[in-house]
């Protein structure tokens, strides 16, 4: 019985080790990924003019790491660049350049970018939920609530937009 007993705990064990491991290791893999891509995109793109996708990638880049100073020059840089290009779906830079503005908590800039990404492209689901998150923070519930339901016109059963808004009409209720 002791045996069968310490058999079990030394699976378990090994079984947590192995998946702490995993776990290790693919975060691992993943930050070299990133600190690989950000040291290529940074020497290229000091050295000589890139591409709107080069600075969208590392204005994206900078985003995860919180740097959104450096992320907004990114993608200015890359909505210039995709203008000279003539790119026609800048959409995703404008989204980009307004979740910058919106994690510095400048929501009339954020609103701004995230309606000029819906004159871009204008079912695009992803600005709609931002635009529709930045009339929240800035008090503006009805234009937050319509925004919800317009992306809730477009993909029913779009999760965020579904929560956001039963908790936005819950405080309209109350507040009545």
């Amino acid at each position: 019985m002791d045996n069968s007993l310490a058999i079990v705990y030394l699976s378990i064990l090994l079984a947590l080790l192995f998946g702490a491991s995993f776990a290790i290791l693919r975060q691992v893999f993943k930050t070299r990924r990133i600190e690989t891509a950000l040291s290529r995109l940074q020497k290229k793109l000091t050295k000589e003019k890139g591409t709107a996708q080069e600075y969208y990638e590392l204005g994206g880049i900078y985003l995860d790491k919180k740097l959104y100073t450096q992320a907004l020059d990114m993608f200015q840089k890359a909505i210039k660049a995709a203008e000279q290009e003539g790119e026609k779906n800048i959409a995703l830079i404008y989204n980009g350049l307004g979740y910058a503005h919106f994690a510095q908590e400048q929501y009339d800039l954020a609103i701004r970018n995230y309606k000029e990404a819906l004159k871009q492209k204008p079912n695009y689901i992803t600005a709609l939920n931002n635009l529709a998150h930045a009339y929240e923070r800035k008090n503006l519930t009805t234009q937050a609530l319509q925004t919800y339901e317009q992306v809730l016109g477009v993909e029913p059963n779009n999760i965020t937009a579904k929560r956001r808004s039963q908790k936005l009409q819950r405080q309209v209720v109350i507040s009545t």
